[in-house]
């Protein structure tokens, strides 16, 4: 499960509560959130926990003899995700669970999004992650910096396991906050298992989340989000990796295929794509040359990290990044089997205006190289109105096939499919 591409975070559900009553006054509620940890089944999760970790443990032992790429040194923090009630759903919402970021609410709402159970595909993962910027993880005690200190000091107490709880909370109604439920909380979960509380140097994360009246409890089983996993050089639209694979996948990548991002800011889609789908050949550029650097620093991590996995002579990605305009790219016509990229929403990175006028010129360059009647494409922009409008003047060379509706940091945006007509696309001068 720790492999899936599409997961970026997991926990143990260890009860859920589908329509909680929550009492009016906070004190009253604060209370029944305490006497609910002594009534919570916690064994078969704790002992799900500990199986976890003695994975986790062996893996890290082994990567202690091998090269550490920086990727995996980084700290990571994420926004919350939604939760989803179905079992479909079950892989909802693990960006929350990742080293939530401690910051003070935003008015006096907490805006948090609550996590559900395992994993979820890639893209509709997205749609809920980031929903939320604010997260507050609170350790439970106030005193919890003297006990931290207190057991990393004798080794007797060396066993005593350490413990942080996060609270993500979202929706109206609730008499309390987030740092408020998760200090309550945290409180009876010290006193139920006589654990450390530790907001830094924790063994345990306990998860409270809080949506209206659904409650999930959970424990963590990821220490920081995987959904980075291959970029270490970010800009200020990187892409996550998760949604990266879901993009992916929606243009199912065949063997031999040659699949092309035109404009792969620093390199988040490319790079999955070459360690992913290692039997395709990944081209991919962009028309800015600090963009190029930073993708092509990320590949030489990701060419160190698989050094460290292997000692034999690494082979290599089968990737290459080249500086180019977009409109007028050096491929030959009907040369390229697929095309991935994330498009420019003209928020960071140029301009709605502009994108009145990029937006056919790409679609047709796109339609250009790839190969008629079996090229695909897979679009990301949350310039909906433009995309729409510019896929309407080129209705001759692509079909749109699906829309799959994602979140990106907050912006509702739209990932489509596209299909290649068999329509000749126009010719223009040659580059060869």
């Amino acid at each position: 499960v720790h492999r899936l591409r599409s997961v970026d975070n997991l926990f143990v559900v260890v009860q859920e509560f589908k329509d909680y009553k929550f009492k009016e006054n906070k004190e009253d509620s604060l209370k029944d959130l305490e006497d609910l940890v002594k009534k919570l089944p916690w064994t078969d999760p704790l002992k799900v926990w500990e199986l976890n970790n003695s994975l986790k443990k062996k893996k890290t032992k082994r990567k202690k003899h091998n090269l550490q790429s920086p990727a995996s040194k980084e700290k990571l923090n994420d926004g919350g995700e939604k939760g989803g009630a179905d079992q479909n759903n079950t892989d909802d919402q693990e960006d929350c669970a990742q080293n939530p970021v401690a910051v003070e609410p935003a008015g006096g709402q907490d805006t948090e999004k609550p996590q559900g159970v395992a994993s979820r595909n890639g893209l509709e993962q997205e749609e809920d992650s980031e929903q939320s910027d604010v997260k507050d993880e609170v350790q439970a005690p106030s005193e919890s910096g003297s006990k931290a200190a207190d057991s990393e000091t004798g080794e007797g107490e060396a066993k005593v396991l350490r413990f942080r709880v996060t609270c993500n909370r979202a929706g109206d109604g609730h008499s309390f906050t987030s740092n408020e439920a998760a200090r309550d909380f945290g409180g009876a979960v010290q006193e139920h298992f006589q654990w450390k509380a530790d907001m830094t140097h924790f063994d345990v994360e306990v998860l409270l989340n809080i949506h209206n009246n659904e409650v999930v409890v959970g424990i963590a089983l990821t220490e920081e989000s995987l959904h980075r996993r291959n970029i270490t050089h970010f800009g200020p639209t990187t892409l996550r990796s998760t949604l990266a694979y879901g993009m992916l996948r929606l243009c199912d990548p065949q063997p031999t295929d040659i699949i092309v991002d035109p404009m792969c800011g620093t390199g988040a889609i490319p790079i999955e794509a070459a360690a992913e789908w290692p039997n395709c050949y990944h081209i991919a550029g962009d028309n800015n040359p600090q963009a190029v650097k930073r993708a092509a620093n990320n590949i030489c991590s990701l060419l160190r990290k698989s050094e460290s996995k292997d000692s034999s002579t690494a082979l290599g990605v089968p990737l290459d990044i080249i500086q180019w305009d977009i409109c007028n790219l050096p491929l030959r016509t009907g040369s390229v089997d697929v095309v991935v990229t994330d498009m420019p929403f003209g928020k960071r990175i140029g301009s709605k205006k502009k994108n009145w006028d990029l937006y056919p010129a790409c679609l047709m360059e796109m339609g250009r190289i790839c190969t008629p009647g079996t090229g695909r494409a897979v679009l990301l922009t949350q310039d909906k109105k433009c995309f729409a409008k510019a896929l309407s003047r080129v209705g001759h060379i692509w079909r749109r096939a699906q829309t799959v509706w994602v979140n990106v940091g907050g912006l509702h945006a739209a990932v489509y499919l596209l299909r290649r007509t068999c329509e000749r696309a126009e010719e223009r001068r040659s580059f060869w």
